[in-house]
């Protein structure tokens, strides 16, 4: 397919499609390895180099900001990441800060009572937990207005809330973290399971890729079918994308 992301690919269009769908519908994921095996073919490097591109495709460049109820933080993942502050992420050279946003939609149980569930999800490697960054993150990622809950880490300043509703919960201590948000933390949790189970951990300079596919995957986590079809649709947008350009 000329001027997409399978542009000039040695491997047949019908692979193509089983890999995506192999990667938009397997609830784990799946690495480049089992790929290979799926797929049959010799080498471990062309599979990894089709994951890699259809990741690519996972992100869909007009995507609608979150909005309603914002639950924001980040994290520290294991991988090599020097030169990075905040939140003591310096104290190690194989560390990688993510920050993350996830909706929070209330509803009533049958029980009638008031509950949360999460909705949609972005993720974002990150060099510093500054205002700077934090802002320009909810600037790319959330719609003006939204109310955002956010502990009490100084890097959710005023500045970087600007034109935001904010809503701060102090934890108190890293163990109430996961109560007060519940949300965005079940997913650093799974995140963590994911890339560590199924693809044995990720170096820095990848990272993102991964983020974008497991954001892909938990955004259409009811509707595989769906995620297979949006796929194919998103990659054939996408432009050619070089061995350099793979991130």
């Amino acid at each position: 397919m000329a001027g997409t992301i399978l542009h000039r690919s040695k491997i047949p269009i019908q692979e193509w499609f089983w890999a995506a769908y192999l990667v938009a519908t397997h609830t784990p994921g799946i690495s480049a390895r089992q790929l290979q095996r799926q797929l049959g073919v010799s080498s471990y490097e062309t599979a990894w180099y089709l994951l890699q591109r259809l990741r690519k495709g996972m992100v869909n460049d007009t995507r609608t900001p979150l909005a309603g109820l914002i639950e924001a933080d980040e994290t520290i993942f294991g991988g090599p990441a020097t030169g990075k502050k905040g939140r003591g992420v310096t104290q190690s050279v194989h560390n990688s800060l993510v920050i993350g946003a996830v909706e929070v939609f209330r509803y009533v149980a049958k029980n009638g009572m008031s509950k949360e569930k999460a909705g949609r999800l972005r993720l974002e490697w990150i060099t510093h937990a500054d205002a700077k960054t934090i802002g320009q993150f909810l600037k790319d990622n959330v719609v003006p207005g939204t109310l955002v809950r956010t502990d009490g880490w100084r890097g959710y300043s005023q500045t970087a809330l600007s034109g935001y509703e904010h809503m701060v919960q102090v934890q108190g201590g890293s163990e109430r973290a996961h109560q007060l948000a519940p949300h965005i933390h079940r997913v650093f949790s799974n995140l963590k399971t994911w890339l560590q189970g199924t693809h044995h951990g990720v170096g820095q300079k990848y990272l993102q890729g991964y983020l974008n596919e497991y954001v892909f995957r938990f955004n259409r986590r009811r509707t595989p079918m769906a995620a297979f079809q949006t796929l194919l649709g998103i990659t054939a947008t996408k432009k050619p994308v070089g061995r350099g350009a793979i991130r």
